[in-house]
């Protein structure tokens, strides 16, 4: 039997799961606050690239917000930035955590970035909205939140699909035992970038036009190259496929899907991380893996993240995605919606209780709702629905990923004191350095 979900029908099924969300959460109940759009927020935007610009474009969407400065270290993009607003340029974000007038930071830059100017962002009580993942090692996450914490600033994460009306739904689905008892989760993204991937350009002098060593900041001073600065028009930056500054495909797509499985299953951290991969085929210079698959396990049930740019064959006819197997039915979830296939009511002598197929279509905006919840939240004081301690929990799970890729080790992982156990080597893999005259200080 069917059961097709309408848009006014969702919506209306979706007023009880927005009680999922943190971000309206006060001692009293669940506070339904507005802010007047003559409550004026003024931002400074660090980091004005393709994602800066879409993140600032979002914002001016809400007729409170006025952007009054903008910064990036590359002179086109500060072009480009201007183009869409007055605001004042910079190429030093420390001169716009000078400005009294400047409310709250719209952080947009490479990952290697994120930990520093938010911590120094909440020390000059600055309210923050930072892109994930939020950090490139377990430690800045800690330390980013420990830093809202003593400043008691509002940090949201640009997980954006915890506003998505949709996944509130499912996810309530998944809380409610509407598929059963679920033991296995998966989620994927593939795709196929053979033979060449993102090339292989040589080491060259920086454009005249950029900042190269302030473009590296805390990471290590290499010569440049076109592809570890990334700046291509059509595609989105090739910084993420370099360890100094990010993740990869782990912690740039794996941080969307693993923090939702976290929030439906009700946990914050893995037990154990199991991770293996290679760069098998793709021949550019590059140093994250083309193939890798993470097993996590978790209090009750097994999650993987699988990625291959080798081969874009998809499961179910899709190139990415969340399943949730559970006893009852399987839940598949992506941007786009939602839809739940019941298992077959007999299986060997057991009866399975009778459940609905279901579909869901996204219905709402989802940046343009996350970035209304951030709003709100500097006004209201409460936690967004992506608070830095949920971001920085959801990243971590990628990285502990990463880890044991590049280690080849199992992980043991005790997530109430963020320690990898009974492993002293590996457990260096947790911070990393930074280059003078940087530090993450708090």
């Amino acid at each position: 039997m069917s059961k097709s979900i309408g848009r006014r029908q969702f919506i209306k099924a979706s007023a009880t799961a927005a009680a999922l969300a943190p971000a309206v959460r006060t001692a009293g109940g669940f506070n339904t606050h507005q802010v007047s759009p003559s409550d004026e927020v003024r931002l400074g935007i660090l980091g004005v690239g393709r994602q800066g610009r879409y993140n600032m474009r979002k914002f001016m969407e809400h007729p409170e917000c006025k952007v009054v400065a903008v910064c990036d270290v590359y002179g086109p993009h500060l072009k480009a930035a201007q183009e869409l607003t007055s605001a004042k340029p910079y190429k030093d974000f420390r001169k716009i955590l000078d400005r009294n007038d400047v409310d709250a930071l719209v952080i947009s830059t490479p990952d290697h970035w994120h930990p520093l100017m938010t911590v120094m962002g909440c020390q000059a009580s600055k309210d923050i909205y930072v892109e994930k993942p939020i950090s490139v090692a377990v430690s800045e996450g800690r330390k980013m939140v420990e830093a809202a914490q003593r400043s008691q600033r509002i940090v949201q994460v640009g997980t954006q699909q915890r506003s998505g009306l949709h996944f509130q739904q499912a996810v309530k689905l998944v809380q409610d035992g509407e598929l059963g008892e679920i033991s296995s989760v998966r989620t994927w993204n593939f795709g196929n970038s053979t033979p060449q991937g993102i090339g292989n350009p040589p080491d060259s002098d920086p454009p005249s036009d950029l900042d190269w060593d302030m473009w590296l900041g805390p990471a290590p001073k290499v010569r440049f190259n076109p592809n570890r600065f990334g700046v291509f028009e059509n595609n989105w930056s090739y910084f993420r496929w370099f360890w100094d500054y990010a993740g990869g495909m782990m912690t740039d797509w794996g941080v969307h899907l693993l923090d939702i499985v976290q929030w439906a299953m009700k946990t914050d951290a893995p037990e154990r991380i199991s991770t293996s991969g290679d760069k098998f085929v793709l021949q550019d210079n590059r140093e994250t893996p083309d193939t890798l698959t993470a097993t996590y396990r978790y209090p009750g049930f097994i999650c993987t993240y699988e990625n291959r740019l080798t081969n874009g064959s998809p499961i179910t006819g899709r190139s990415y995605g969340i399943e949730f197997y559970g006893s009852n039915g399987t839940l598949f979830l992506d941007r786009q919606g939602f839809e739940i296939t019941p298992e077959s009511t007999q299986s060997g002598d057991r009866n399975i209780p009778r459940m609905y197929s279901m579909q869901a279509e996204n219905t709402n905006d989802n940046s343009r709702d996350h970035v209304r919840n951030f709003l709100d939240c500097i006004k209201t004081r409460n936690q967004p629905v992506s608070d830095i301690e949920i971001g920085h929990r959801s990243t971590t799970t990628c990285l502990l990923a990463n880890i044991s890729y590049r280690t080849g080790r199992q992980i043991l992982w005790d997530g109430t004191s963020e320690r990898i156990l009974g492993d002293t080597e590996t457990s260096k893999w947790l911070d990393r350095p930074y280059r003078r005259p940087w530090t993450l200080d708090i």
